[in-house]
């Protein structure tokens, strides 16, 4: 499903970081910790084709990420990748409903049904702020919102970068088993990178930066 090996990345004037090969098999789950700074990010970037290697190779479904041109891996990530970044924008006129809904119609070109989308808003516990803007909610309930947008289309594969970063204790657990039990339902593959420690007791495999 999701294999990298020997993949390292260079920014300009800074060292070359190294990164430990990936063989995730579909549906299964993975949590990279570290401290800031080690490459979290980074590393997500690379496996979604935001970024390209230095060295090695990361393919996904037998497709070379790396080798494929800038529009082909806009094409996969759009419609086979869910990815959940640190700070998202929203199209502040729509509502946080018609912002999940539009994710789903862009990866699929076809609108996904209503109860589909307030399944996730309510696993998350935001299905009472489904109309209004996402201007208008919490830090936390706007990263459970980019949750959504990002699960809506059930993607093959799920890419979360610190998706509890801004939320306590009990919204934590919800996202952690809502993620975990999409990899279950849609057969999703899922990497999380993160600093935070609370999540560590959902994830049996797990590679420390």
């Amino acid at each position: 499903m999701l294999i990298t090996k020997n993949v390292s990345f260079k920014y300009p004037k800074q060292e070359e970081q190294y990164f430990p090969d990936i063989n995730l098999k579909s549906g299964g789950s993975l949590l990279i910790t570290g401290a800031s700074g080690k490459g979290k990010s980074t590393l997500l970037y690379l496996l979604s084709g935001l970024l390209k290697p230095s060295h090695g190779d990361i393919t996904f479904n037998n497709i070379s990420i790396p080798s494929l041109s800038e529009n082909e891996r806009d094409h996969l990530r759009g419609t086979q990748m869910g990815i959940v970044f640190q700070n998202t924008s929203f199209i502040q006129s729509l509502s946080v409903f018609e912002n999940v809904q539009l994710s789903g119609w862009l990866a699929n070109k076809k609108k996904i049904r209503k109860d589909e989308i307030m399944y996730f808003l309510s696993s998350l516990g935001i299905d009472d702020v489904a109309h209004k803007s996402p201007e208008k909610l919490s830090t936390g309930q706007r990263q459970r919102v980019s949750i959504a947008r990002a699960l809506v289309h059930q993607p093959a594969l799920l890419l979360a970068d610190e998706p509890t970063a801004s939320l306590d204790d009990i919204n934590t657990d919800k996202v952690a088993k809502l993620l975990l039990d999409c990899t279950l339902s849609f057969n999703t593959s899922l990497v999380v990178v993160t600093h935070d420690q609370r999540l560590k007791q959902f994830f049996s495999s797990q590679i420390k930066l």
